[in-house]
């Protein structure tokens, strides 16, 4: 269980998080939504002690975590937005590498390794450079290194940005995988698809501060689970309903151009979130 208590980083004058209060559950998949700026990565290199907290306090499982912890922080991977991994090794040699940065013993890096590149359908590619990996593989690959300390939570920070939506689809059947298996994940995104389809829950983050936190499908139940987009002269407008009789009532209406669809957790975030931006 991870458990941010008025957690609060601030830069000079700058509060890049501001008082947050949050638990998550164990093996609970989560998601930390906002806008650029928000205060999402900052949140995560706070967890990893990447950053250290100006104010408040981090628990993992009840415990004070410090960078001194280091048996909490081995409970913990992060998959950074950036590649972070040396262009001319192989899969083998990054696994190897991260292994013995933790002082693992080699046969169970190598035995780690077999099982998460078949996991993760990289044995095909073992043998290429990381620069002759496809963003996708790359991904996959810096979750596996993520992996191999056999973490209890996994932090992604984008994890799937730049990626086709076929290789953002097998991405995301990966992470259901280690979630369905007790891993605890705490996901960041721009892709709000991508939390709906796999958080069980997600905060709504925005200067700092979270706005909401709840199921995505009680977000959308809140605002009305049906959406009436119209295209009139001033621009395209669109109006929430709770019954769907009343939002085929409104495609009636004159003077626009009507469409009915269902209500999505972007629709939550634009409504709550991007109104102000």
């Amino acid at each position: 269980m991870i458990e941010l208590k008025n957690l609060t980083k601030q830069f000079g004058d700058f509060k890049a998080v501001d008082g947050v209060n949050l638990r998550i559950d164990t093996g609970e998949f989560f998601g930390l939504l906002g806008p650029n700026g928000a205060g999402k990565t900052t949140t995560i290199g706070m967890l990893s002690t990447l950053l250290l907290p100006t104010s408040g306090e981090i628990l993992i499982d009840g415990v004070h975590m410090t960078r001194k912890r280091r048996d909490l922080k081995q409970k913990v991977s992060v998959v950074t937005q950036e590649y972070s991994m040396r262009q001319d090794m192989i899969p083998d040699e990054v696994m190897e590498y991260q292994g013995r940065l933790y002082f693992m013993p080699v046969r169970t890096i190598r035995a780690r390794t077999e099982k998460l590149f078949a996991f993760a359908g990289l044995n095909d590619h073992r043998q290429k450079s990381v620069r002759r990996l496809s963003g996708g593989m790359k991904r996959r690959l810096m979750i596996c290194r993520a992996l191999l300390t056999e973490p209890q939570i996994l932090l992604l920070d984008e994890p799937t940005a730049g990626m086709d939506a076929i290789s953002r689809r097998q991405m995301w059947d990966l992470l259901r995988r280690l979630n369905e298996q007790g891993l605890t994940i705490l996901l960041t995104t721009h892709y709000i698809e991508e939390a709906q389809s796999l958080c069980q829950r997600v905060a709504l983050m925005d200067r700092g501060r979270l706005d909401r936190v709840d199921t995505p499908a009680a977000l959308i139940q809140e605002l009305g689970a049906y959406a009436v987009d119209g295209l009139s002269p001033d621009g395209m407008h669109t109006r929430y309903f709770h019954e769907r009789q009343d939002a085929i009532a409104c495609l009636s209406a004159p003077g626009a151009q009507h469409t009915l669809r269902d209500t999505t957790l972007e629709d939550v975030f634009v409504e709550r979130i991007g109104r102000h931006l």
